[in-house]
């Protein structure tokens, strides 16, 4: 059994959907925790992630917390459910490099953006790089490996869904976040994360 400690509309309702998308038993553990962006709650002391943040999971005794590592835990773990490349298969290096390219480039443009730093020539440069790359690999195919969806998509894609106002308008981008929505795993836990916001606030 998987443990997902959760707060609802953040980055662990990615996690809902991943787990979804995997099929495997799992349970979620609703957590509070401190939201920057408001300054509303609090950090929750039954939350095992070293920075009481979220995502976090326990699974067969091992604790992993990051999106990017939890994605990358789970598609080894359950290598069955064919969502990422397994040590071996010649698109691993390329699934290794659009995961880490998600914390590494498109999260810390996306910030830059929201912070109005695009005045910055790096930080402009790094954002547009990040634009034309998304943009030229999904004018080319479907999915960022390819024809076949994989976990990656799931850390690109969420964070293309929940900051879609910091990226141009484009075609491509629209056609790629609606082949996402139209996933039945993400429908489902768009469900799920919305009913757990509903509890958390009543």
């Amino acid at each position: 059994m998987i443990t997902l400690y959760h707060c609802p509309r953040t980055r662990s309702s990615r996690i809902i959907w991943l787990l979804e998308e995997l099929g495997a038993p799992y349970a979620i553990e609703p957590v509070s925790i401190f939201r920057p962006t408001d300054a509303s709650g609090e950090p929750d002391p039954r939350n095992p992630h070293p920075d009481k943040r979220v995502p976090a999971i326990e699974h067969n005794g091992a604790l992993v917390a990051e999106s990017t590592a939890i994605v990358l835990y789970l598609t080894d773990a359950f290598p069955q459910a064919g969502l990422g490349p397994v040590v071996g298969d010649p698109r691993r290096g390329d699934y290794l490099t659009w995961a880490c390219w998600y914390g590494a480039e498109m999260e810390p443009a996306m910030f830059a953006k929201f912070g109005e730093e695009l005045d910055q020539p790096m930080k402009r440069r790094s954002y547009e790089q990040v634009v034309a790359r998304l943009e030229n690999t999904l004018a080319k195919q479907p999915y960022v490996l390819g024809e076949q969806f994989t976990a990656a998509d799931v850390l690109v894609g969420s964070a293309l869904q929940w900051a879609r106002s910091v990226f141009p308008e484009s075609p491509i981008l629209d056609a790629y976040t609606e082949r996402l929505n139209a996933r039945p795993a993400l429908v489902r836990a768009n469900a799920l994360d919305e009913a757990r916001g509903m509890q958390t606030v009543g």
